[in-house]
């Protein structure tokens, strides 16, 4: 492994920042399906003790990012088409549930962070990063999955997401993405908006589903489109090399 991963010190303990860090590397392309992650290598890297590292692999592993194969180690996980359509219909029916809690709470100041968000997420497809788009989404998510009041629920979410972070990014900025996607995204999102600022929690229920399957459709149109091709999927998806 070439380079150095510099952690930013802040109040976070120091395993979630080497968590946060070796899951970017991983999401983002840099550390490619079927790679080896050997402690040596990594401790160096991060500048710290192999239990913390150990620790921050082994939640990894029970995200899907990593595979513990005998004899040889942690490696980066190739994810196939079929675990993607699997995981969005989960991700669907737990966004639908979270956005039906979160109409049901009705809870005005947790509607202003959702607004919030969603403004960010506007801003961030006006400016065409990717990474800023896909971290405005994530906050998006975060602040429907505060206001659903469900630890479980967040804890589900939380999970199925880091298993499909890979493929989010991917839709961003891969050369087949649909024209309009951006402004369906969008779109899609005032719904969910909309709906929990009414009380709606069919409606709220009903868009939050939408907008997973919108989202499933399009990424799995691409993963489709490489599976055919013969290339790897879950590729680096972040990079415009």
């Amino acid at each position: 492994m070439e380079g150095k991963m510099h952690l930013i010190r802040s109040a976070a303990p120091v395993r979630e920042q080497v968590l946060k860090a070796l899951r970017t590397e991983i999401i983002e392309g840099r550390f490619a399906p079927g790679r080896r992650l050997t402690e040596r290598e990594l401790t160096e890297m991060l500048g710290v003790s192999r239990t913390v590292l150990r620790e921050s692999l082994r939640q990894l592993e029970a995200e899907g990012l990593v595979r513990l194969i005998p004899n040889k180690g942690p490696v980066v996980r190739a994810l196939t088409v079929g675990e993607a359509r699997e995981l969005y219909r989960i991700r669907e029916a737990l966004e639908g549930l979270a956005a039906r809690s979160f109409a049901e709470h009705n809870d005005p100041d947790r509607i202003a962070d959702l607004e919030r968000a969603l403004e960010a997420v506007e801003v961030a497809y006006k400016e065409g990063d990717p990474r800023s788009i896909l971290a405005a989404k994530n906050d998006f998510y975060d602040a429907m999955h505060t206001g659903a009041r469900s630890q479980i629920l967040s804890k589900m979410l939380g999970t199925v997401l880091a298993q499909i972070w890979r493929w989010r990014a991917m839709g961003l900025t891969h050369p087949m993405r649909s024209t309009g996607r951006s402004v369906e995204s969008v779109r899609n999102l005032r719904k969910v908006v909309d709906a929990i600022k009414a009380g709606d929690v069919d409606a709220a229920e009903r868009a939050a589903k939408e907008d997973a399957r919108r989202a499933a459709a399009e990424v799995l149109r691409l993963l489709d489109a490489e599976d055919n091709d013969g290339q790897t999927l879950g590729r680096s998806v972040l990079q415009t090399d």
